[in-house]
């Protein structure tokens, strides 16, 4: 019988640094474990920092506060979060969420960017906290009753909001909202972009198209000779080479026209800002709240164990409710350095682990890489084109649609395929939230009536005249349907 973990142990565990994370660095094979950290962690830093800026711009924020966020992120979450694997940093899952936050907070309604930042930081504090909490009481197997089918929604569902709600990128249609006044800005949601795209079909500029799908395809093509290649950052590079050059009077967008000149003092605080009360700002402070809570806890324990079955971790398993611990770090500290939420980013820790990934100074190494990177490549960053962002988050959004993982689903059954659907229509079509608590409670609703009937229908087939027999379930059996 198993003894409970008190909380006051938890604690413990969870101020545990060099824990048994780390279990497969010892004196026997320290320079070779460290010769493959490091070179994983250079390998996903080159890699991150082109995404991190397009995150960041998707959201509403400037570019080095994505570099900003993708390094603390990694480094606090290494040090007290729960695998031994995960990389840590913007994922396209926060994209929709933190872009609402700024667009009704900041300059489009009245407010500044200032304050609308400021709003996030406080929003992504409580969640911290409560990420905190939850982790001291043990409640990371929780994170495990969401449903695969809502997950796999939930991911194509976002998957559809980055590509549409960012496709003006490509377009070259960064300039709508000079054009039409902030009241029409493009990122006001999918069917709001969509309309605008089609009503303004003249304002295509087809150079920043072919930048745009150039960057998409090239991204795709390097990877697929090896995923030790930074594709992202060739791509900009080969981009940002050909619009400084022969296409430098074609009118394609950069990023400087947009965000002015890149700073590399990346290190700023901003407190949180509590906007003056009223029942809106509460139900919004809640809503945000909730929402980055549940995208932490399920991302990254979803991640986490992703990242277990891919590095065949036969030793120590990630811990959910350190891992949550970590999160709300995380959570805390990011936004109030000039970050923003962050958590365990799928595609960087398979990336990491394929590069040889051991222990989690692969993640020290990413967030210090990057940063000293970033630090001297700013004042070219700036020129990099706007179509190449839309380039890559395109990308990010067609690698979020895994064949492997929607088939999985439907051969589990028609009413799981169903739940899947309707997430993945329900939540660009309304907000994150809303699509995926709905989802959730439309299945387990629905779940109990499932059972119900199976259970009628079982009972019905047997009668007197037919009398059942009852086999007892091997041991190995009951353990392969654990697992």
């Amino acid at each position: 019988m198993n003894t409970p973990i008190t909380a006051r142990q938890r604690l413990r565990l969870f101020f545990t640094f060099f824990d048994s994370r780390f279990e497969d660095l010892n004196s026997f094979n320290w320079r070779a474990t460290v010769y493959r950290d490091f070179s994983a962690g250079l390998i996903v830093a080159l890699t991150a920092i082109p995404m991190a800026m397009g995150f960041a711009m998707a959201m509403g924020l400037r570019p080095e506060q994505g570099i900003i966020a993708g390094a603390i992120a990694c480094i606090i979450g290494r040090t007290f979060g729960g695998s031994k694997y995960q990389v840590y940093g913007p994922t396209a899952a926060f994209i929709p969420l933190i872009a609402s936050v700024i667009y009704k907070y900041g300059e489009q309604n009245g407010g500044s960017s200032a304050e609308a930042h400021g709003f996030l930081v406080f929003v992504s504090v409580m969640a911290g906290l409560i990420l905190m909490i939850m982790g001291l009481t043990g409640m990371g197997k929780f994170a495990k009753l969401v449903p695969n089918s809502i997950i796999v929604g939930f991911t194509v569902g976002i998957a559809i909001s980055i590509a549409l709600t960012n496709f003006e990128s490509i377009l070259g249609m960064e300039d709508f909202t000079d054009m039409l006044g902030q009241d029409e800005d493009i990122k006001g949601g999918v069917m709001h972009n969509i309309y605008l795209a089609f009503s303004h079909l003249s304002r295509i500029n087809l150079w920043s198209v072919a930048i745009g799908f150039g960057t998409f395809f090239l991204t795709r093509r390097l990877l697929k000779i090896s995923i030790f290649i930074p594709a992202p950052l060739l791509a900009i590079g080969a981009a940002t080479i050909a619009t400084s050059t022969v296409l430098h009077d074609k009118g394609i967008i950069l990023v400087r026209d947009i965000y002015g000149t890149i700073p590399n003092n990346f290190f700023v605080f901003t407190g949180p800002v509590i906007p003056d009360f009223t029942i809106g700002v509460l139900v919004d402070a809640i809503y945000f709240t909730v929402a980055i809570v549940f995208i932490s806890g399920v991302e990254s324990l979803l991640c986490s164990s992703m990242a277990d079955r891919l590095a065949n971790n036969t030793r120590t398993p990630f811990n959910p409710d350190k891992e949550f611990w970590g999160q709300g770090l995380v959570q805390i500290v990011t936004p109030l350095l000039n970050g923003f939420p962050c958590t365990g980013a799928l595609a960087r820790t398979a990336t990491s682990i394929r590069a040889g990934a051991v222990t989690p100074l692969a993640g020290y190494f990413k967030g210090t890489l990057k940063l000293g990177m970033a630090y001297y490549l700013a004042p070219y960053l700036e020129l990099v084109p706007m179509a190449c962002i839309g380039g890559i988050l395109l990308w990010v959004a067609s690698n979020m649609i895994k064949k492997k993982e929607i088939r999985e689903v439907v051969d589990t059954g028609r009413f799981e395929m169903i739940m899947l659907v309707y997430t993945a229509v329900m939540v660009p079509l309304t907000d994150f939230l809303t699509g995926v608590l709905s989802a959730l409670i439309i299945y387990f609703i629905a779940k109990r009536f499932i059972k119900k009937d199976k259970h009628k229908i079982h009972s019905e087939e047997v009668t007197p005249e037919q009398p059942t027999l009852r086999v007892a379930p091997m041991p190995e059996a009951e353990e392969m349907v654990e697992k």
